[in-house]
């Protein structure tokens, strides 16, 4: 074979490659398709308002708002828009761990008591082995116990405390099992290793040289920007405005707020090799597959075109019809936000929006690598949808179902001043029952919620948070109440 002839050949084989592996380019044709797309999406989900950045190959390449900030108010999101990024905080987490494992500071596999004195595990093999690759991987046995710190009011260092009182769900390394408390100690373990804080960290060595002005770390700081407002459908399937989720404390696991002009900075950063910040070694170390995410249930419905699923440090990696990805989520009262890198095509999407309990954010994203990527068209919308109307089926029939098992006719085994008093659980801590005209009343955490008896010994709570959740009451040979099963904890009473 001549020379000349392997040159042609090789040629021939570079452009197949390019085609199949390239991306359309972003002429103004492109740009006129995803703004008809992010329309179409806006409209299909009833989402009040959204912001979508779009960088390749270095450029920002697309960067618009659609919508409103608030419904009723002619304030439209723009591309500086803030809004909660939620868990998508997370990356910035592991970006500064990889910082500190470069001074040499910490390291992955670094006992998590090396920089948090306090921290323990109630399984004694994981609290002598567990290290802060397993805080950002999710992989301690640790279920996920959101209430802890869903509306709570401990600061991270009494969550941290708590979980460390929490018997294991599945065996130490086993399992992917997500837990934000958890991976803020990872954070925490920062600010330890580093002689300041986590939000000092983040803020002048992340933030700063990125240049992400619009990003801050709590609550009162986004809300005196430009922001957006949070929004949820009520019973009646109407979206209307909800209050914001304050988070007064910086939150390593999820407590960013940023627009969408900034976050861009930061996905183009993690498409490069990782100047002028951190090695290129341990950046691609934070987007390494650690544990398995089994692709069965939610997980298989929410991903039909994928084959395997993975957790990095901060990213969920997956394939997706041929093409690697890394992804990250992020959901809050009213919010959500998303990820999306292609690191092979030099490709990042962030999309920001205002509505809570939304599929939209799959849906764009996958749409959006379907028509960038020149990829076969499905309608994510579409398939996403389905889903979330046959989840709001299952959710309006919940009750109806729960309501059949009830043995009506019953009443409880004692006066209800018998039940009242304070109750306590190792992890979750002290509860009080009270009796306030003429019906029990709980309190815990920041909930309080009055009991309705539902039969026998078994009350239920509702509210926004909690859906007819069970309190069952234990007595004892003599007839008295030593402890209350509530949130899938028992509370024992103290007497």
């Amino acid at each position: 074979m001549s020379c000349s002839y392997r040159t042609f050949l090789l040629g021939v084989f570079l452009v197949a490659f390019c085609q199949s592996a390239g991306a359309r380019p972003f002429d103004q044709k492109a740009k006129d398709d995803i703004d008809a797309l992010m329309k179409e999406a806006i409209s299909r989900w009833n989402v009040p308002g959204a912001a979508l950045g779009i960088v390749k190959d270095g450029k920002v390449v697309f960067l618009k708002g659609y919508g409103v900030r608030k419904l009723r108010k002619a304030n439209p999101v723009t591309p500086d828009t803030v809004f909660p990024i939620a868990s998508c905080t997370k990356p910035f987490t592991t970006l500064a761990m990889a910082m500190l494992v470069d001074e040499g500071k910490m390291k992955w596999d670094d006992p998590v008591r090396k920089h948090v004195e306090f921290f323990h595990l109630s399984d004694p093999l994981a609290d002598s082995q567990v290290t802060l690759r397993d805080l950002v991987t999710h992989r301690t046995g640790v279920d996920g116990h959101h209430l802890l710190w869903y509306r709570a009011p401990w600061n991270l260092e009494e969550r941290i405390r708590k979980v460390g009182k929490l018997e294991l769900h599945k065996s130490f390394r086993s399992a992917f099992q997500y837990q934000s408390i958890l991976f803020g100690t990872a954070g925490y373990a920062v600010g330890k290793a580093s002689k300041t804080n986590w939000e000092d960290f983040v803020s002048k060595r992340i933030l700063a040289p990125l240049d992400m002005k619009a990003t801050s770390l709590t609550t009162a700081t986004a809300k005196s920007q430009e922001h957006a407002s949070p929004h949820k459908k009520n019973k009646e399937g109407k979206v209307e405005v909800i209050p914001w989720y304050e988070i007064t404390e910086p939150d390593p696991a999820g407590s960013i707020n940023s627009s969408a002009r900034d976050l861009l900075k930061f996905l183009r950063f993690q498409l490069g090799n990782g100047k002028p910040l951190v090695s290129a070694a341990n950046l691609a170390e934070t987007h390494t597959p650690q544990i398995v995410i089994r692709r069965e249930g939610f997980a298989r419905i929410m991903n039909p075109d994928t084959f395997q699923l993975s957790y990095g440090m901060g990213w969920i990696i997956q394939d997706y019809r041929g093409q690697l990805l890394l992804l990250h989520g992020g959901a809050i009262d009213g919010f959500r936000a998303h990820f999306t890198l292609v690191p092979e095509a030099r490709l990042g999407i962030v999309l920001l929006n205002n509505l809570d309990n939304s599929q939209m954010n799959m849906a764009v994203s996958n749409t959006l690598l379907d028509l960038i990527l020149d990829l076969p068209f499905k309608d994510w919308n579409a398939y996403y949808l389905k889903i979330q109307r046959e989840e709001e089926a299952l959710k309006k029939a919940g009750p109806k179902e729960f309501r059949a098992k009830q043995h009506k006719g019953t009443k409880p085994s004692r006066p209800l001043e018998a039940y009242t008093g304070t109750y306590e659980d190792p992890a979750y801590g002290k509860a009080q029952i009270t009796l306030e005209n003429g019906s029990l009343v709980w309190k815990w955490s920041t909930f309080k919620l009055p009991l309705e008896h539902f039969h026998y010994d078994t009350f239920i709570a509702n509210n926004d948070v909690f859906n007819n959740a069970p309190f069952v009451f234990s007595l004892d040979f003599a007839g008295d109440v030593t402890s209350m099963r509530a949130l899938e904890r028992t509370f024992r009473k103290r007497k």
